[in-house]
């Protein structure tokens, strides 16, 4: 199974959100990532992938399908987090909420180191 890149629409709705989120332009790097499409699954997939870091922190958003996303970030190998959501049908919605985790995720960890 082939699962289709991100179209320019794709990006480009990824660059206003990071934008908005962080106020400024971050670089996003089209990369591929291995993913168990199900969790049956024995084989891992290679799917299209949007990667970047700010906030000391790195951002991994998948395509798993035609429309569907699954995004984390983690601060660290051993500090990892998820949106709450296995998967979306809608590239926004999994934008807007991967930031919004990440942001709640930082304002409490800023608040344990002071």
């Amino acid at each position: 199974m082939s699962i289709p890149g991100f179209s320019a629409s794709d990006r480009v709705l990824a660059q206003a959100c990071l934008r908005e989120r962080f106020g400024k332009e971050i670089e996003v790097q089209e990369v591929e990532t291995e993913i168990r499409l199900s969790p049956g699954d024995r084989e891992l997939a290679l799917c299209p992938a949007m990667y970047w870091k700010e906030d000391g922190c790195a951002f991994v958003l998948s395509k798993t399908g035609a429309a569907a996303y699954r995004a984390m970030f983690f601060y660290s190998v051993k500090d990892r987090f998820g949106t709450g959501q296995e998967e979306y049908d809608n590239l926004g919605d999994c934008l807007i909420t991967l930031l919004k985790v990440q942001e709640d995720a930082h304002a409490r960890r800023a608040k344990e180191t002071t």
